[in-house]
């Protein structure tokens, strides 16, 4: 008898599902920091609150990715006032992900940064081709908000940004980078870096000749093996066991 496939835990009592998230994303920026998704103040991953689900959790502006821990994060509220925890809001977080999160309340985490592949396969305004196995888990899944605006400070635009998204798992931002979101940490953070990946591959695919693309019918398939949900959080647990493992002062 073939086995379940993995998924993700149920959701704990609210004072320790809090802290698990908070855990995980303090994991998460540590990983984006080893991976050389940092820029100086730039890039944000957010964690909805599970009990006050228009607040969530996010880094606060100034400190290093690598060196995070879950007491460092803060809670903002939707008008994007620190209600809990030290630090300053990195304005273009709130306004992009509190519109996300109204948007859509499947959506526990989000995760942006300025990676170096994402943007730039950002600047070409396109979306990724199906050349790859891995590059299926974005196939009709994944949009293009094709708008250049600057720092995103304007909640309008950060409106904009959710709507060209709608219900997909991530979105180009057009000669900015890239955005992911999932239900939990755990996938939307994966999504992010397995998107990168995808951007790194195309361009450099394209720059030797031009790709074969995997047939519609088959990528379509292929989503469903490698692009859903329980893929995208399994494939971010190992990332957790290390980071754990060998960075255990991250979950403090």
């Amino acid at each position: 008898m073939a086995k379940p496939e993995p998924t993700p835990p149920p959701a704990l009592p609210t004072a320790d599902e809090r802290l698990r998230r908070k855990q995980r994303l303090a994991a998460a920026f540590r990983i984006f920091g080893e991976l050389g998704f940092d820029e100086g103040a730039a890039g944000h991953i957010t964690a909805r609150d599970p009990e006050q689900a228009d607040r969530f959790w996010v880094n606060p502006l100034g400190r290093h990715f690598a060196r995070m821990r879950a007491s460092d994060l803060i809670l903002v509220d939707h008008r994007g006032q620190v209600v809990e925890g030290d630090g300053q809001v990195n304005l273009a977080a709130f306004t992009i992900h509190a519109s996300i999160h109204r948007a859509r309340p499947d959506v526990v985490s989000s995760a942006h940064a300025h990676s170096i592949y994402g943007k730039t396969w950002s600047s070409l305004g396109r979306l990724l081709d199906p050349i790859t196995q891995d590059a299926c888990a974005f196939f009709e899944d994944h949009a293009l908000f094709a708008e250049q605006t600057g720092v995103v400070v304007k909640a309008e635009i950060g409106e904009r940004i959710a709507a060209a998204l709608g219900r997909r798992k991530a979105v180009v931002l057009q000669n900015h980078g890239l955005l992911t979101v999932g239900g939990t940490v755990d996938e939307a953070v994966w999504w992010f870096i397995a998107m990168e990946r995808c951007c790194q591959s195309q361009l450099l695919a394209e720059a030797v000749g031009t790709p074969i693309a995997i047939e519609r019918t088959m990528a379509r398939a292929t989503y469903l093996q490698v692009g859903t949900p329980p893929v995208g959080w399994f494939n971010f647990q190992p990332l957790w066991q290390r980071m754990v493992e060998t960075q255990p002062d991250l979950l403090e």
